[in-house]
Formats: structure tokens, sequence, C-alpha cells
């Protein structure tokens, strides 16, 4: 059995290259290309993996970016289930200016994706047995996928009994909040939207998040603030982690990396804080590594020894 299931609608193949200095009109020359699978739950499923855990990838793919992505995690052992999408898998552009340090990311909106290929999907979820423990929604939804596609995922989890975690944005995570969630990641421009603030202060932050939990349909909210760290917040408590000083590589992934290490150290049978340690740690860890790498466990292991917790008032 696997204890952790991801669906990532709009999966891409991300392309991660560098370049002296970005100037306009003119031709750039690059310097290598990476290619790697991605997609917020992919990206869920392949760090859990290098987390020592179990994860089982669900998506949609569609022509020769599509079959790429397949390879990819087929290589990096990720066990996957593939639906086929007559509409191409998009691709991700992101792009290192050596001189600056800064770093550029380019999403291409890709495809509508069809009906059936999302329905197929959801048949796939309803039919899988046994049923894991957590399924987990990451990323935006494709063009034409509807605004409450994460809704249907989460009153079907409810019926199999399954912890449905969304990290996603907008309506569609408004929708899916909405029939009730184990738990929801945001960062701080989500939760702000969510709530519908104006500016994403601090206090203002955490009196949403816990607004939020009191309406009974959210059983944890993990709310990651960049270099700061990260907030878990749970009915009874309320917890902050600080996050390490490091030299920033990259930080595509950061997010999907702490996601993933606090449900593995959920399974593990830590405490809520204790895993908000380990998800601060393998966030952190995640910006050492170049693209989409994601974290590594050595990193997130000497991480997670920096990393303070304490909780909030």
């Amino acid at each position: 059995m696997t204890d952790i299931l991801t669906i990532t609608f709009n999966p891409a193949l991300d392309l991660t290259t560098s370049i002296g200095r970005l100037a306009p009109h003119v031709k750039l020359r690059c310097e290598g290309l990476r290619r790697d699978p991605g997609g917020g739950g992919i990206n869920v499923a392949r760090a859990v993996l290098r987390m020592g855990g179990q994860a089982r990838a669900l998506f949609p793919a569609g022509g020769s970016p599509g079959q790429r992505v397949r390879e990819l995690l087929e290589a990096e052992g990720v066990d996957c289930l593939v639906v086929d999408s007559a509409a191409e898998t998009r691709e991700d552009l992101t792009v290192q200016e050596l001189e600056s340090g800064l770093q550029y990311r380019f999403l291409l909106p890709g495809e509508p994706l069809p009906e059936g290929a999302w329905q197929a999907c959801l048949d796939l979820l309803e039919a899988l047995s046994p049923a894991p423990r957590f399924l987990v929604a990451s990323g935006s939804l494709p063009p034409g996928a509807p605004d409450d596609l994460l809704a249907r995922v989460a009153r079907l989890a409810r019926r199999r009994g399954i912890d449905f975690v969304v990290d996603s944005s907008g309506p569609p995570l408004r929708l899916a909040l909405e029939e009730g969630l184990a738990l929801a990641k945001m960062n701080r421009r989500e939760l702000a939207e969510i709530s519908g603030l104006a500016e994403a202060d601090e206090g203002a932050l955490r009196l949403a998040a816990n607004s939020l939990i009191g309406r009974g349909k959210l059983g944890a909210l993990l709310l990651t603030l960049a270099d700061k760290g990260a907030d878990l917040f749970l009915a009874e408590s309320a917890w902050h982690a600080d996050a390490p000083a490091v030299e920033l590589v990259s930080a595509v992934g950061a997010g999907d990396s702490a996601l993933a290490a606090y449900l593995c150290a959920s399974l593990r049978g830590e405490s809520p804080e204790t895993a908000l340690g380990w998800a601060v740690a393998a966030g952190t860890a995640a910006l050492l590594t170049p693209g989409t790498e994601l974290c590594r466990l050595e990193d997130v292991e000497r991480m997670r020894q920096q990393v303070q917790v304490t909780r909030l008032p």
C-alpha cells in the first residue's frame, strides 16, 4: 500500500538554463539545459521518495513533453498512474542570470485539458484499492478544468475516508475549503487572497489562519513564509519554525519539499510541531539544489538540526 498519492492536473516538463546577463532585442546564448518532471503533486511525490517515503503520482500526460515527464519520473523511481491526454503537456522555463544571481521563471499556460482526461483521473481515484492515507492535490489547474475540480476530489476523498491535502490558490482552493480538508498548504499571497486581505502583514495573516481553522472545515494549515520559515495552525495550538539562513541556488520546489517532509513525518507518528520542523528543514534544503532537483536527504537532516520550533500565543 502507498500511503501518499499525489494528483497533478497541470504537470509540466521543467527546463532550466543559465545566462550571463539578460538583455532585450538580442540573441541570448544560454549555458546548459536541465530537464525535470514538474508540477506540484509530481514534485511532492519526488520529494517523498528522496526522504525515504513511498508515493505514487497520478497525472494526465500528452505529446512528447508528457512522454519525457514519464521517462524522467521512471528514472527517479517514482511510481506513476498516467492518464493519456490529447492535450500536450506544457513546458516551463527557469533562467538563472549569473551576473545578478536572480532567477526568472516563465510558466507557460499549456493546452486546455479535455473533460475526458480530468474525469479519467477522478475515475482512477474512485477505483483505487486500497485507498491511500493521504491524497495530495498540488499545483494550478490547467485551462479547460472547472474551478470546482478540487472540490469534487474533496468529496470523493471524504467518501473513501482519505485525508485530502491541497496546495493550490484562488477559486479552486476556496471551493475545496468549503468541502473540508485535512490540511492546506499556503504561502503569504495565497492566504491573503483567500482571506480577502489587502496587505499580508504577520498579525493579519495569523488571524486569518486561525479564522480558517475555526470554521471547522480545515484540520491544519501549513503557512510557508519564505526565508522566515513557516507557521502551523491547528484547532488547539499554533507553532512557528524559523528557517536557517542559506545561500539560494534555486527556489523552485521548496514548498513542495516542505509539504512532502510534513507528510512523511506525520506518517512516522511525529507530533505536528515536529513535522513542522521537518517541513522547514526540507524547504530550506530545496533552496540548495539547482532547477527543480528538490531537496536531498542529507541536506534535510543537516538543516533539521538548525530549525527551532516555538509555540505561538
